[in-house]
């Protein structure tokens, strides 16, 4: 008998990472089928996905949007129900009718869908950061009472978890696992003077030399703020202390990432920069299959190159660590305030250098190391670090 299609929610399906995820779908249409697609302004684009995946649901984030998007399903005779805002979100990831979520909302919009999930018992494939980044202990609560499988789709703690073995349950000390090392390609200014780093555009800075990504991770990814809230996840993703985290800047992005272990042996998972092998290796897990990745040729690369960040460069890495070592609501005021000045310079309101200039005063004024206690909790020091980032950015 052939076996039943997983039916697949994709929250942000029209992001980069919502459309990679389409494409390795529509490989292995004997095997998944598209219960729930999610976007939030982008009605045209979600409009084009409904028509090929046919889902039972799309949600949108606001009524006029969903009014919209249902005249132009039912004017092409599509019936796929229509809902909009975050308790739609939630419902469609929580759903009893879909069996795995891809959590690919960007920000802190995604924390709530992609917590439903986990505490549903799903296969919850994470390529939000800022889940973890903002909820840490909450979210990893959610998953172990729940039973959910908890897959990341960041190329590099994907990688790292292909490197663990797989019996790996948060505990390095039992696995002889020393630690690990982050990979980061360096972003486009790895070697541009950091005195011209003010003058820097949003153009500029979302064109990076090895990832097609959207806007808001391209910025973080020049500023590294990428990398270290991929820190902080890291630490509630596989339990390592920040003392044994690393970061390493490779710019080939080849290497996604390594695992280092007691006996002096290191693991890495190498691959072409293209987030379709993520997504591919967390749909099928614990098996393999097709992603439309061109294999790795490294006689054709010939060479990899590694360096330390330089924190004077790239000061919100810093910030991302020692947010971490503070810990309690310290992460998730950090991804807030990130989040304010990052949409403030692609705006052009502020320039490239006051992102980290405001998330270091943000955390100067807003810094608790209270514990979460719950998404209230998360959400109330999200909008408190908004709000005087906000306030910063108007001075």
């Amino acid at each position: 008998m052939a076996a039943v299609p997983q039916r697949i929610t994709v929250l942000g399906s029209t992001g980069s990472i919502g459309v990679s995820t389409l494409d390795v779908l529509a490989r292995h249409p004997e095997q998944y089928t598209v219960y729930a697609l999610t976007a939030n302004r982008r009605v045209d684009a979600l409009l084009r996905q409904c028509e090929r995946f046919l889902p039972e649901i799309a949600v949108v984030g606001n009524a006029a949007d969903a009014a919209v998007l249902e005249r132009n399903l039912r004017a092409k005779g599509i019936r796929t129900e229509v809902a909009y805002g975050e308790k739609a979100l939630c419902d469609v990831a929580a759903s009893d009718h879909c069996d795995a979520v891809m959590a690919a909302i960007v920000g802190a919009a995604g924390l709530a869908p992609a917590l439903a999930a986990a505490r549903t018992g799903k296969k919850v494939m994470l390529a939000n950061k800022e889940a973890l980044v903002m909820s840490g202990q909450l979210f990893i609560d959610a998953v172990l009472a729940s039973g959910a499988t908890l897959l990341p789709i960041d190329s590099e703690h994907n990688a790292i978890f292909q490197c663990l073995p797989s019996r790996y349950k948060r505990s390095p000390h039992e696995h002889g696992v020393s630690k690990i090392v982050l990979t980061a390609s360096g972003g486009p200014f790895l070697h541009r003077p950091v005195d011209t780093l003010d003058s820097v555009t949003p153009e500029q800075a979302i064109a990076h030399p090895r990832w097609i990504m959207g806007r808001k991770i391209s910025v973080d990814s020049a500023t590294m703020m990428n990398k270290g809230l991929e820190v902080i996840e890291a630490h509630w993703l596989f339990g390592i202390p920040a003392g044994r985290i690393d970061v390493v800047i490779h710019p080939q992005s080849v290497i996604h990432s390594m695992v280092s272990y007691v006996d002096g042996s290191v693991i890495a998972q190498l691959g072409n920069p293209d987030m379709r092998i993520p997504i591919a290796h967390a749909l099928a897990y614990p098996d393999r299959m097709f992603s439309g990745v061109k294999p790795l040729d490294l006689a054709q690369i010939g060479t990899l190159q590694f360096e330390s960040p330089d924190f004077a460069r790239f000061p919100c890495l810093k910030l991302a660590y020692d947010a971490l070592r503070t810990g309690g609501a310290t992460p998730a005021i950090l991804n807030a305030a990130n989040e304010v000045a990052v949409q403030a310079f692609l705006e052009q309101r502020i320039s490239f250098r006051r992102i980290d200039d405001v998330v270091a005063r943000v955390l100067d004024k807003v810094t608790t190391e209270s514990s979460i206690t719950g998404i209230d909790s998360v959400l109330m020091h999200d909008r408190a670090a908004r709000t005087v980032a906000t306030n910063l950015i108007l001075q």
